[in-house]
């Protein structure tokens, strides 16, 4: 077997991809327990020897975007998933996602997403209906393997924030949950978005080292704040206040490190502002007006659908300006 410095390719951006990543992977550890770390570790194996597979027929490494794909893919996944499942999972998003299209920076689709879209539509029960509540404590997570929906049935029988909030017909407010969603504590939800206040300076962290687009992150959270401002105010489809839905959900995840891949978003100054903000308002369009509590993961896919066909229509309009100035 070749050395790892022959089969991954290291890129910075990817690094800090990587490094923005890693204290949410600790929080999410010392939440749900050591399995987290294990699914973390067969997932980015899955990812690189996925991608390997097809770039060793060129004779080329797997990027280390692969890293950030089984990362990203398993921080979005329930934690009592079944390891299998997310193997499935993410090798769907690798190939299907990315390497169909021909490999990095290739891929209209963000590649965790896709395999994360995957498993919703094939095992909606396990990715739905089953979530761990937090180990509390000082140590919590540090000392238990995990919960597993074969272990432990009464501790996955609770709902992500944005469900129960949702199914409660919005009598949940900022003042009476914001903390707590702020914080993460004793919190259920997917591995990575328990805690928005460590998911923010994460990613202001990102955003601070160019690793991250400032357009897209300020126009997603503009998008997503008016119009759950506007939905809230006119008590359409029993809208949650803003503050708590985007604490609740997964936007600020979302919006920081999926909706800002640089391959699968819009690469024009122009279509970033849009392309932003167009996810934004989708997600809460579905989150609101559809039976999925969160929808930040088909907002961001629709996006990437969009991107190619703006981004060429703003290209032919700047060039249409210049031949005229000229």
């Amino acid at each position: 077997m070749p050395p790892l410095s022959k089969i991954v390719k290291w890129q910075l951006p990817m690094k800090r991809v990587l490094y923005a990543l890693a204290p949410l992977v600790v929080l999410s550890i010392t939440m749900f327990g050591w399995r987290v770390l294990a699914l973390l570790l067969v997932c980015n194996a899955a990812a690189v020897a996925t991608e390997y597979a097809f770039t060793r027929l060129y004779k080329q490494p797997a990027t280390s975007a692969a890293l950030v794909t089984g990362t990203l893919f398993t921080l979005s996944l329930p934690p009592c998933l079944p390891i299998w499942m997310a193997v499935v999972g993410v090798v769907f998003g690798v190939v299907f996602g990315k390497m169909v299209f021909g490999g990095f920076g290739m891929n209209p689709f963000n590649p965790a997403l896709t395999g994360r879209a995957f498993l919703y539509v094939s095992f909606g029960a396990h990715m739905t209906g089953q979530w761990a509540k937090p180990y509390e404590g000082w140590l919590g997570g540090l000392v238990h393997w995990g919960r597993t929906a074969a272990s432990a049935p009464d501790a996955i029988t609770t709902a992500t924030p944005s469900s129960l909030l949702k199914l409660a017909d919005s009598t949940g407010s900022w003042a009476q949950n914001g903390m707590d969603l702020f914080l993460g504590h004793s919190i259920t939800g997917t591995i990575g978005g328990t805690s928005a206040i460590l998911t923010l300076l994460c990613g202001l962290w990102l955003v601070r080292t160019k690793a991250a687009n400032y357009r897209i992150v300020i126009s997603g959270f503009t998008g997503f704040l008016v119009m759950q401002t506007l939905f809230w105010v006119f008590g359409v489809g029993d809208a949650l206040d803003p503050l708590t839905a985007v604490c609740a959900g997964s936007v600020v995840i979302g919006l920081f490190f999926y909706a800002t891949d640089p391959v699968s978003a819009s690469q024009t100054n122009q279509g970033r502002w849009i392309y932003g903000a167009f996810i934004g308002i989708m997600t809460t369009v579905i989150s609101t007006l559809s039976a999925w509590p969160a929808g930040t993961m088909f907002a961001i896919l629709l996006a990437n659908m969009f991107a190619p066909i703006m981004d060429y229509a703003i290209k032919q309009m700047v060039a249409k300006k210049k031949a005229r100035a000229a």
